[in-house]
């Protein structure tokens, strides 16, 4: 949640090295060209000025250190900036976080009744690419309430979402009137619109729509939900949108209150994994994972939604995450807690995995992410707070005896288990990761280690320790459990957590 950015000299020269993340603030001291700045823009002297000022000195027979006293030159270093770098730092007793809102260009933190283990981004007609402020997002969300009778799936409505201020940001201008209205600091506006959910909800998935906005009035905006219950809902949550967004709008509960379809076929087994293939309204396909290592496929018809009997059965532990591969229609990967990724092709006979890692990390395999742009690569987040990411051309056919191929990025940077992950929507080399260790972290693999600033030791405590790869460091969540690009608004994050959701934009993506 701050800037890393701190100084320093190597044979006397001075050096600048940034990178973000989220605690502290730091002014730079150097220039571009690696040289001081005069504060005060002083016009330095050349040697010959100066001996001509001397000659004349002499001549006046006046001593300038009798007007202005010598400046004496300080042998203190800058002091490193305070930086707090997770499982390498130890908050003191009456110490606390303080998030630095220079490195933001958005930041809103809002509670909810109940928390939400999940949530997933609605699509909307306001534009894709919006970069102007204040902003608006949907989200679908489902609660963990005390009482399984209390739980709902909310549809949130975040307005008002304005600009970060930053400190100082009025101290340069000349003119008052010349503050744009956009950098506000004012608190968002949280609006929703629920619907009674029986048991706690594990997961929440909304349909892919065709395009990329919001489905057509005429159409229904389907929604998946895994109950704790062992069943998986799916609802119609559209007319929650309209009722956001229409004034005096009444809504008819024997349309809302009840689910479009109901998902049986995992029994009483409890899940987690689930994801719908981007197809069309008509031909809406929808897998679902439970803890008993099964995999069910749902599909649509004119007629309503079938569930499939036969279930993939190539997983010895608990699936956890499932994804549709972004380029073949039929194949998907899934990860469990048997430690492996699996991809499957949905026309293969037997319901059996074509190909795998048998042991892609040292622990569960909590969260996998299909690149959608270099379709060949998936990142994985371990339950030992390990993050990989494959190259899939690498992955063998099941059963071939070939060693599990290795991945060509990991990171162990989050000291507690990774408990969701995602690629950017529109740049293939960065993705979000969430931990239980309260952080939420942007990575961008085409990040490099510079060469040039090997052994020149740490700017400060901790720093070596950075993989150059991670961008940014949000915290100030507790128990942060999902995170998702909105892809709609370039560079937006949002994550749940057990005290409310975050949303913020950061200056690294």
């Amino acid at each position: 949640m701050s800037k890393r950015s701190a100084n320093d000299t190597q044979d006397g020269q001075p050096f600048q090295k940034t990178q973000a993340s989220g605690n502290r603030r730091e002014v730079p001291v150097v220039d571009e060209r690696g040289e001081f700045e005069d504060a005060w823009e002083d016009e330095i002297e050349s040697d010959e000025e100066i001996t001509n000022a001397n000659a004349e000195e002499d001549e006046d027979g006046m001593d300038i250190d009798e007007v202005l006293p010598a400046i004496e030159e300080s042998d203190e270093v800058p002091q490193a900036p305070l930086v707090y770098i997770p499982g390498t730092h130890t908050l003191g007793k009456d110490e606390i976080l303080e998030p630095d809102d220079s490195v933001y260009i958005m930041r809103h933190s809002m509670n909810v009744n109940w928390p939400c283990l999940s949530f997933d981004i609605l699509r909307d007609n306001l534009g894709d690419e919006r970069q102007r402020f204040p902003a608006t997002a949907y989200i679908v969300a489902g609660t963990q309430a005390d009482e399984m009778s209390k739980n709902e799936v909310i549809v949130y409505k975040m307005s008002s979402l304005h600009r970060t201020q930053k400190d100082g940001d009025d101290s340069d201008s000349d003119n008052e009137d010349d503050d744009d209205d956009e950098d506000l600091d004012e608190d968002a506006i949280l609006e929703y619109r629920s619907i009674p959910h029986a048991g706690g909800v594990n997961r929440v998935r909304a349909q892919p729509p065709a395009s990329s906005s919001l489905p057509p009035v005429s159409q229904p905006y389907h929604v998946a939900t895994w109950a704790e219950t062992g069943k998986v809902h799916i609802w119609d949550v559209r007319p929650l949108i309209e009722s956001l967004d229409t004034p005096g709008y009444s809504l008819d509960k024997s349309r809302t209150h009840l689910p479009v379809f109901t998902i049986n076929s995992h029994g009483k087994a409890e899940g987690f994994a689930m994801d719908w293939a981007a197809s069309g309204p008509s031909s809406l396909r929808l897998l679902t994972g439970d803890i008993h290592s099964k995999i069910y496929l749902t599909t649509s018809t004119p007629s309503g939604f079938n569930a499939l009997s036969q279930p993939f059965t190539s997983h010895t532990s608990s699936v956890e995450d499932i994804q549709w591969s972004p380029s073949e229609p039929t194949v998907f990967a899934s990860c469990s807690a048997d430690r492996s990724i699996q991809i499957w092709d949905v026309r293969t006979k037997g319901r059996k995995s074509v190909a795998g890692i048998v042991t892609a990390h040292d622990s569960d395999v909590n969260v996998i992410s299909w690149n959608r742009l270099t379709t060949y690569l998936l990142v994985s987040g371990g339950d030992e707070g390990a993050i990989k990411t494959w190259d899939l051309r690498n992955v063998k056919k099941s059963g071939s005896g070939v060693l599990d191929p290795v991945p060509v990025a990991s990171f162990t940077w989050h000291k507690a288990p990774i408990t969701s992950i995602e690629w950017h929507p529109s740049e293939d080399s960065i993705f979000a990761a969430a931990g239980a260790d309260d952080q939420v972290t942007l990575w961008d693999l085409a990040v490099e280690q510079d060469d040039d600033e090997t052994g020149m030791g740490e700017t400060f405590a901790g720093e070596s320790q950075v993989p150059p790869q991670l961008l940014f460091v949000h915290q100030g969540q507790q128990d942060i459990k999902e995170v998702h690009w909105h892809p709609q608004i370039p560079g937006s994050v949002i994550s749940t957590a057990a005290d409310g959701f975050n949303i913020f934009k950061t200056i690294s993506v």
